[in-house]
């Protein structure tokens, strides 16, 4: 168990020593108002002192007020459409200034961003790659969603993420992706400097299946100024991960400035023709910088308190509830009778009592980060920290068990049960660093920490080998990934050889992965009660005697146990505890030639060693050509890597997992087990990729417009195979005979494995426009977004020579879906915002494309139609530091197309698929949002 305590005190200290530091020392004040050219305030506009990191933001009025020292500065103002404008001051010690801004609409962002090149920030249309960057305090005034996963994936159409169900601890933490590459082929950097993953593996149904990623929505939205999203391979330039890009996720820095809403709302939609409210939600969100010293230091506190209730769409249950013993055959099998009717109306319940709970699970979480720089001298060097902690608590369903299957005692459940995964994420973070110049050099030494625990219950269920002596409640243990990055980096500006720009640096990086087991109850298997049959449909049933007791007649072979461990989530094992970890050691140099102002060529190489695997080194040039000054040529070529994460390498368990209704024991098996070594599966080793890209930007009136395609190449990637099983018949080859007695050694009857089994290559076309004028007395902004994108596999299964015939199972069509169409490959938004006098309204239109479903081995395939998804608000402030908002996401309750293969429905409860990831299912939200800004 995480101890929490001495990370809490540490940060508690710090803050305590800034505040009482920042208030022993005088400053002056400049203050004042920024508004549009028709004299509209603008509020979220971002202040800031050239030179320094301090800053702040305008409020609901416009207003602002900086903490600064006696002298000269230049404060700069810059708001999304509009052109930056920075003014001069002089202000004496203890005095206070008045400096009022009135910014010119620009049409367009031109922002300046840290992505792209390790050498020195360049502005949005300057960068020789794509980079998006998404202001993220003006979208939480006016957008319905307030997780940063949520916001993504309507905001940057490149970026997937979707709610899962049903699939045990993906439920709490949504997979996303960018260009439809994998969740853990993209890296996510906090400040700049590397964010740790998760600790859970995506081993369900659902998209990004085996993969590892990282939890977004850990970082509070009301700490975040604003994201960078470059999208481009960048493993040359930040290391491993980045072959599908980076998200850099930028901290506020604002001070003397409070700021919080509450934002609150729930699901009122039309289902099976009735309406239906749930998913009840609440937010609450707080922001508040100081300011430290007299050189424009500043520490940031951010947190929040979410609240979120469950939801469903499942219909009424169809099919056989309550089933009995009728016999044998003439063959001498068990037969049964569907008894269902009389079961009903005996016990005064109807099918509606036994839906699978298909929707969004519950939550509950808490998240606080700060964010400080504490300058130490008039040259410019200063210490910085981040960082924060998190708890989420999530409550999720696992399928649900009928009276009458043989893993029910129905004593304990006589109508069955629905078990509930719930899950406790802990996470915590601290970066800190010290940055100046030497010689002339932009010096940058740092270390990043950061730990995710992810523990399991489960509630409301049973092991059923146990019976009546069967707890209902159980602790399952779970996965703690822990990872600290040290770097040095160096980076200089040589004006005098023609605008050369260089970095280098050097990482360390250390990874710990542990599996801690769960309670002895959780995991084993007592043996009892042997007395079950298989229904018709596969599935293993009580065998029933005419009074409904349990049977005792039978036995031989048409005997099997009851499944061991806890209904919907089996306990870990200590077979199964790990503690594994690794070191990385990298170095990296990123040199850009300015030929001229119109031609940039940027060049990157990198260098890195792991302990378990070996070295790697990747390259990257990238390409600027400015035609005119408002219209430029760029592209890129690199190589990247993603190491095989630790979770990949170790993770071992047994699951239930539901293969067309019918349940199997699952279990996962490390590629250095005697399991994987039976099928000849090898180690696991990393992917390696080749990226190219080329586009163009320009800025054409108030229109600014980019365009850039891109393709990538990935050999030996990292799968999650689909179900190997053993045979114990004598005439087996001893292959299959010793792997059914390994499954069984590990309560389990089918095996998965993680390996290096495909290539794949991805291509696909990025575009974004964006307008902003003035009209009418008030501003108008509309932002048009797109993505085509297309991931094949290429090549055969990379199986060994003792699966040929089986590269289906190894690799199987239905995963192939999975992997290519289980994300829209065609994702498009239209977004309009105009603000006039006290009101802002915003509209938006996300049209999503077509996704695939598919069930094991291709029994079914089903293309999902596009859908439209539309949010609209409007904000209105009621004085100068309150606003309030009203509005909905998805106003116009559209639902994605339902599931046409009964049976893969699982009688009438997954309507809507819950493998492919388009829009969810849980229909109009509609919200209202208070906020205060002082």
């Amino acid at each position: 168990m995480i101890n929490f305590s001495s990370i809490s005190k540490f940060i508690a200290f710090v803050v305590f020593t800034l505040i009482i530091t920042s208030a022993a020392i005088a400053q002056a004040v400049v203050s004042g108002t920024v508004k549009d050219e028709s004299g509209n305030p603008l509020s979220g506009a971002s202040v800031s002192i050239q030179g320094t990191s301090a800053g702040t933001t305008t409020d609901n009025a416009g207003t602002y007020s900086l903490k600064v020292r006696g002298g000269s500065h230049t404060i700069s103002v810059s708001f999304v459409g509009f052109s930056t404008l920075p003014k001069r001051v002089t202000v004496a010690d203890g005095a206070t200034a008045n400096l009022d801004f009135s910014l010119t609409n620009s049409g367009a962002t031109n922002e300046v961003v840290v992505l792209g090149s390790r050498a020195l920030p360049r502005t949005q249309l300057e960068t020789p790659v794509p980079v998006d960057v998404i202001d993220i305090k003006k979208i939480a005034q006016d957008a319905p969603q307030v997780y940063v996963n949520q916001i993504l994936n309507y905001v940057a159409p490149s970026f997937n993420s979707g709610t899962q169900t049903v699939a045990d601890g993906s439920d709490h933490i949504d997979p996303a992706s960018l260009r439809g590459l994998g969740p853990d082929q993209v890296l996510v950097l906090i400040n700049g400097k590397r964010r740790h993953n998760t600790a859970l593996v995506n081993i369900n149904g659902t998209f990004g299946r085996g993969s590892v990623g990282t939890d977004l929505n850990a970082i509070p939205v009301a700490a975040i100024d604003r994201i960078e999203i470059l999208r481009d391979g960048a493993s040359a330039q930040y290391g491993s991960d980045a072959i599908a890009g980076v998200i850099n996720i930028i901290l506020k820095s604002s001070v003397n400035r409070l700021s919080a809403s509450v934002t609150g709302g729930q699901n009122v939609t039309k289902f099976l023709g009735k309406t239906v409210t749930d998913g009840e939600t609440a937010q609450t969100a707080i922001n508040y910088g100081i300011p430290l010293g007299q050189r424009g230091g500043f520490i940031n506190f951010a947190g929040t308190f979410d609240y979120r209730n469950a939801t469903n769409r499942a219909g009424d249950r169809t099919g056989t509830i309550y089933s009995r013993y009728n016999g044998r055959s003439s063959a001498g099998a068990i037969q049964t009778v569907d008894r269902t009717d009389s079961f009903l109306t005996a016990n005064n319940v109807t099918r509606g009592d036994f839906k699978q709970r298909a929707g969004q699970s519950k939550l509950r979480s808490g998240q606080f980060m700060f964010n400080s720089v504490i300058p130490m001298d008039e040259e410019g060097t200063e210490l910085y920290l981040f960082g924060g902690v998190g708890y989420r608590n999530g409550q999720a369903a696992a399928n649900r068990r009928l009276p009458s299957i043989a893993n029910n005692v129905t004593t304990i459940y006589p109508l069955g049960f629905l078990p509930e995964i719930h899950s406790d994420i802990y996470d915590k973070n601290l970066a800190f660093g010290i940055r100046g110049k030497l010689k002339d050099w932009n010096v940058d030494f740092s270390n990043t920490y950061g730990q995710n625990q992810f523990l399991f219950r489960v509630v409301n269920t049973l092991n059923a080998s146990m019976e009546t002596a069967s707890p209902t409640r159980f602790n399952s243990g779970g996965p703690v990934f822990t990872q600290n990055t040290t770097n040095l980096d160096f980076s200089k500006n040589f004006n005098s050889m023609s605008g050369i720009d260089v970095a280098f640096g050097a990482e360390h990086r250390f990874e710990r992965y542990e599996l801690i087991p769960g309670e002895a109850a959780s995991f084993n298997d007592y043996g009892k009660a042997r007395n079950v049959g298989v229904g018709a449909n596969g599935q293993p049933i009580l065998v029933l005697d005419p009074t409904g007791s349990v049977s005792t007649r039978f036995g031989g072979a048409d005997s099997a146990a009851r499944g061991g461990g806890a209904q919907g989530f089996p306990g870990f094992r200590p077979e199964n505890a790990v503690n594994a970890t690794r070191s990385a050691i990298s170095a990296y140099s990123d040199v850009a030639f300015n030929f001229s102002k119109a031609f940039l060529v940027d060049g990157a190489i990198r260098f890195e060693n792991y302990n378990d695997f070996g070295s790697t080194l990747n390259g990257k040039i990238a390409l600027r050509y400015k035609i005119q000054e408002n219209f430029a040529l760029r592209g890129s070529v690199s190589t990247g890597f993603r190491a095989p994460s630790l979770h990949q390498r170790y993770f071992n368990a047994t699951s239930t997992l539901f293969v067309n209704g019918i349940p199997y024991e699952v279990g996962t098996f490390p590629n250095d087990s005697r399991a994987a070594k039976l099928l000849g599966i090898p180690e696991l080793r990393p992917e390696k990729s080749k990226s190219v890209s080329a586009g163009f930007t320009s800025n054409i009136g108030k229109f600014k417009v980019t365009i850039d395609g891109y393709f990538v190449r990935i050999n030996d990637r990292v799968i999650y195979t689909d179900l190997f099983q053993g045979n114990s018949a004598s005439t087996a080859p001893a292959a299959d005979q010793e792997l059914f007695r390994l499954l069984s050694l590990a309560n389990a009857n089918r095996a998965q494995f993680f390996a290096n089994a495909i290539n794949t290559e991805t291509k696909g076309i990025d575009v974004v426009i964006s307008y902003g004028t003035k009209l009418g007395a008030g501003n108008f902004r509309a932002d048009l977004a797109g993505t085509v994108s297309k991931t094949n596999k290429v090549g055969g299964v990379m199986a060994s020579e003792l699966l040929k015939g089986k590269e289906n199972i190894y690799f199987s069509d239905a995963s192939r879906i999975y992997l290519e169409s289980s994300v829209p490959r065609v994702k498009a938004n239209a977004t309009l915002t105009y603000g006039i006098g006290k009101f802002n309204f915003f509209a938006r239109s996300v049209y999503f494309g077509s996704v695939d479903e598919a069930t094991t081995a291709i029994a079914f395939l089903q293309t999902f139609d596009p859908r439209v998804v539309t949010d609209f608000s409007i904000g209105y402030k009621l004085t100068r530091s309150t606003r309030v908002s009203i509005g909905a996401n998805n106003i116009f309750d559209v639902y994605p197309e339902a599931v046409a293969d009964p049976g893969n429905t699982g009688g009438n409860q997954f309507i809507y698929s819950r493998r492919a990831t388009q829009i969810g299912y849980n229909g109009r939200y509609v919200f209202g949002r208070l906020e205060l800004s002082l």
